[in-house]
């Protein structure tokens, strides 16, 4: 039963260190995306910065790995475990939050808006926009590992209740 215990711990803190790379991952790449290119005669600068959306993703991404970062010392005795199942639910839907509004927006960059005039931008700065799907695509594993994170948290914290009613 210990070895069980143990073997749970260590897969726990694996995918924490996960979450924690693939976030810390997901935000260098949207924040180095950057290419300039020429469209007839102007000159178009496409950066996450210059979009919202891009800007958000990077910001909650950042804040999500600054947490996987603190929570990864915090002691497994702690009282603030029983915290990590409402945090884990917090960042978690930030995550949803900022992957969906940034993968809306990259949607638009790639196939543009007949309905709104808006032309695709993906033709003209190809880098920029392998560098976003890279960002979007990590940051998705991100989100399905903090799911699964939820998913242990939550049965950390109620494990004990259920045992003790039976």
């Amino acid at each position: 039963m210990e070895s069980i215990a143990k073997a749970r711990k260590i897969c726990h803190l694996l995918l924490r260190f996960l979450a924690f790379g693939a976030t810390l991952s997901a935000v260098i790449v949207m924040a180095t995306s950057h290419e300039k290119a020429s469209v007839l005669v102007f000159q178009v600068e496409a950066k996450y910065t210059n979009t919202p959306a891009f800007k958000y993703f990077v910001i909650a991404n950042s804040v999500v790995t600054v947490y996987g970062f603190l929570i990864l010392f915090l002691p497994p005795e702690s009282l603030l475990w029983r915290l990590a199942a409402a945090t884990d639910l917090v960042f978690t839907m930030l995550l949803v939050s900022s992957i969906s509004a940034a993968l809306a927006i990259a949607q638009v960059g790639k196939k543009g808006n007949s309905h709104a005039a808006w032309l695709p931008i993906c033709n003209s700065v190809p880098k920029f926009c392998n560098q976003v799907t890279g960002a979007l695509v990590v940051g998705a594993i991100a989100l399905i590992i903090y799911m699964l994170l939820l998913l242990n948290s939550i049965h950390r914290v109620l494990d004990p209740v259920i045992f003790r009613k039976c």
